[in-house]
């Protein structure tokens, strides 16, 4: 009978290590808070000393729809409006914070030994096991 992966390993590792690797991957990303400061006001770039806000990038945005509403085969009109777009989706991936929370080392290291742990156990039973000496 074959183990986890097609291999001789340990079924029982396997769901060992992903028990304890999904609880521990699952306490970590738990203790991430995500915070932003998109807005309109915000600057999104800042290029020297003049800074382009959200509402900035929506000027270009709202001619290139006008500008394809009135001729769809505008190539021009087609870059403005997926230009704007894809400036707005950098800007706001870009003003993504990320912090932990408040959390003791007892927490951490809980955290570090289910995760690292389980990840080790998961990928061990993924190897093939050598029984050519099963009595030693």
């Amino acid at each position: 009978m074959k183990g986890a992966g097609g291999t001789s390993g340990g079924i029982g590792q396997f769901f060992i290590g992903l028990a304890m690797m999904c609880g521990g991957f699952y306490m970590l990303l738990n203790a991430i808070k995500v915070t932003s400061s998109f807005g309109l006001g915000s600057h999104l770039y800042q290029f020297g000393g003049f800074g382009l806000t959200s509402g900035m990038v929506m000027i270009p945005f709202i001619f290139g729809v006008g500008m394809m509403f009135y001729n769809a085969k505008n190539p021009f009109g087609w870059l403005l409006t997926f230009g704007a777009l894809i400036a707005l989706i950098f800007g706001v991936i870009s003003s993504i914070n990320f912090r932990f929370t408040y959390m003791s080392a007892f927490d951490l290291i809980v955290i570090l030994v289910l995760s690292i742990g389980g990840l080790g156990l998961f990928l061990r039973s993924l190897k093939a096991i050598d029984n050519r000496y099963p009595d030693a």
